[in-house]
């Protein structure tokens, strides 16, 4: 039986303020990555494995720990999601000097928000009927996206304030603070048995769907050019600030502004989904964003304010159609099957999540190191990715969602 509503607003609200919670120390690092490179004699490609693993770690845990939320409470695997969070960023603020316990101590980190992010989303989606699962799907990705975006000042003012360990020290208390919150005020309740005569680990229902496929394969690529964004952004702006001269606003406070003006695009992504059609705005985020990735490396290195401005642009394309991918995902799921499918699209995203960063740090040693020449190729392998995912979703052609304005009448 679903809760009354008043409960299901205090779940969301509980919810989403253990996720900024959680959130909160995920981009430390990559905001931390000027300073840190330097210390430890890190090449870009190292550097972009430290900041790519976490998103790996993520796409090897997420098919087991969110799947399994389809036949146990969900609010278990979450607990352990961000017990796991809280440890890696402790062991990374008390061990962490080079690249092999880094790359350890973020991989555990990924770990953790392996068990946390959709699971998150699958506490919400037990709670709310499909109608419903769009708009609070954008919520609960908007608290995630603020608290990203808050990340990269909160990581640099402290580091400021107090040096890189303390900024680790933080974060892990703030995991510990959000598991606390979560044991004691949401309620368990197990999960339903699967039904339909597949094994909890047989993805191939969730492989049939097609729409579901769809809105996964395009998130795949949509959190590569995220991921790559949030992980280069500040070295990106590092290096035309020292090309160009002093930049007038911190990059860390950049990357800032980034995830706060991708986070409202995200949520009013959403509402146009439902009010023009999803794969209309999909398609239509995607194109524009194939652009400023094909442009941004060889044009933003010409000037530190151009950069910002063209960077916080970008940022609002990419991240238009997040929450919009994610409630397709969802919504178009067999409900018996909403964890497994959750899972394959989380898996598909945090891949894609995997390759951005190294991907860009690949092609600036490829092509001889920082460079206006190499920051222009590092974005335009990007754009020619997010061009093959497009093509992709415009020929599968995915469902609408029950209110969408292109969707078709219930029967």
């Amino acid at each position: 039986m679903k809760p009354d509503p008043n409960a299901a607003r205090r779940l969301v609200a509980t919810v989403c303020a253990a996720q900024v919670m959680v959130q909160i120390g995920a981009f430390f690092w990559p905001a931390l990555l000027p300073t840190i490179m330097p210390m430890w004699s890190l090449t870009n490609s190292e550097a972009g494995w430290i900041t790519a693993i976490f998103y790996g770690a993520y796409m090897l845990a997420v098919p087991v720990l969110v799947t399994i939320t389809d036949r146990i409470d969900p609010r278990r695997v979450y607990l352990f999601g961000v017990a796991a969070t809280a440890a890696g960023h402790l062991i990374f603020a008390l061990y962490a000097d080079g690249f092999w316990s880094a790359l350890a101590a973020r991989a555990l980190t990924g770990v953790g928000w392996a068990g946390t992010y959709m699971t998150g989303l699958k506490l919400l989606a037990d709670h709310v009927d499909t109608k419903m699962l769009s708009r609070a799907a954008a919520g609960h990705a908007a608290s995630i996206g603020i608290s990203g975006a808050l990340s990269f000042a909160c990581g640099d003012l402290i580091a400021g304030l107090a040096g890189w360990q303390s900024a680790f020290l933080m974060a892990a208390l703030a995991a510990a603070l959000a598991w606390i919150v979560v044991a004691f005020a949401v309620p368990a309740k197990p999960a339903l048995a699967q039904s339909g005569g597949h094994g909890l680990y047989d993805f191939r229902p969730v492989f049939r769907n097609r729409s579901s496929m769809a809105y996964a394969i395009a998130y795949c690529v949509h959190t590569l050019e995220m991921s790559a964004l949030r992980g280069w952004g500040v070295a990106f702006l590092v290096f035309v600030a020292a090309s160009t001269g002093d930049p007038s606003i911190s990059p860390a406070l950049i990357a800032t502004g980034l995830g706060l003006i991708g986070t409202a695009a995200s949520v009013a992504g959403n509402e146009a989904a439902i009010r023009l059609g999803r794969r209309r705005l999909v398609q239509s985020a995607m194109a524009a964003s194939i652009l400023f990735g094909a442009s941004i490396g060889f044009v933003g290195t010409s000037s530190y304010t151009l950069a910002a401005a063209l960077l916080l642009i970008y940022g609002a394309i990419v991240w238009l159609d997040s929450a919009s991918l994610t409630a397709g995902s969802a919504g178009t799921a067999d409900p018996s099957k909403r964890g497994a499918t959750l899972a394959v699209h989380s898996s598909f995203g945090y891949a894609g999540g995997f390759v951005g960063p190294l991907l860009i740090g690949w092609t600036l040693d490829l092509a001889g190191g920082m460079s206006q020449i190499a920051w222009g190729l590092a974005f335009l392998s990007v754009a020619i990715l997010m061009l093959l995912a497009l093509s992709v979703f415009w020929l599968i052609r995915p469902r609408e969602l029950p209110g969408d304005r292109d969707a078709p009448p219930p029967p």
